[in-house]
């Protein structure tokens, strides 16, 4: 009996550490962008910042928003011009201010997928930043192709850290069904242990 009571403490154990997801402080950082979106018309808020919120609520996370100095074009075509100029040309834009992120050790990065890759804004916080032994939870939306392996650009953006398997949700439904958003938001912080 005691043999088999042993047996049950180790296999817990073992399932235990096996499925162990991201624990202490977390921080959502995250970019979205309001104005002309593709699938939703003119919005006061975006895609991106429609799920971080959520994810706060849920998790207790501290927020910060990444708001670039020289905001993006507010028409669809023109934003989408200047996004491929600064992904052509590699820009580092600035943002204003910034957050200490040592402290954290779970950090849910939120961004829309633009040109099949991450705007140049979450590039800049990267440069700014050591996330190496951090957990990242990188969340997106889209406007029709997916998360194009963002997950797998940032993990080779920052070696050291443990990249989870992205949340992606297409922006018309991030923006016009919060509840189906807030169920697979949920969905997803549960199976990454919150």
């Amino acid at each position: 009996m005691k043999f088999k009571s042993i047996l049950a403490a180790l296999l817990l154990a073992f399932v235990t550490s096996s499925f162990a997801f991201a624990k202490g402080k977390a921080l959502v950082v995250y970019f979205s962008r309001a104005d002309e979106n593709v699938g939703v018309g003119t919005i006061e808020e975006g895609n991106t910042a429609v799920i971080a919120k959520i994810i706060a609520e849920k998790t207790g996370a501290d927020v910060f928003e990444i708001v670039p100095v020289k905001p993006y074009p507010a028409g669809l075509a023109e934003c989408k011009d200047y996004a491929k100029i600064e992904q052509t040309e590699k820009a580092r834009p600035a943002y204003k201010g910034d957050i200490k992120t040592d402290g954290y050790d779970t950090i849910f990065l939120g961004y829309p997928v633009w040109f099949h890759d991450l705007p140049m804004l979450i590039y800049t916080f990267f440069s700014k930043h050591n996330l190496n032994g951090k957990t990242i939870l990188p969340f997106c939306t889209h406007g029709g192709a997916g998360s194009c392996d963002t997950d797998k650009i940032i993990a080779k953006e920052i070696k050291k850290a443990d990249v989870k398997l992205p949340l992606v949700i297409k922006g018309e439904i991030a923006q016009n069904k919060r509840s189906d958003t807030e169920r697979q938001t949920v969905a997803w912080l549960k199976k990454n242990g919150f």
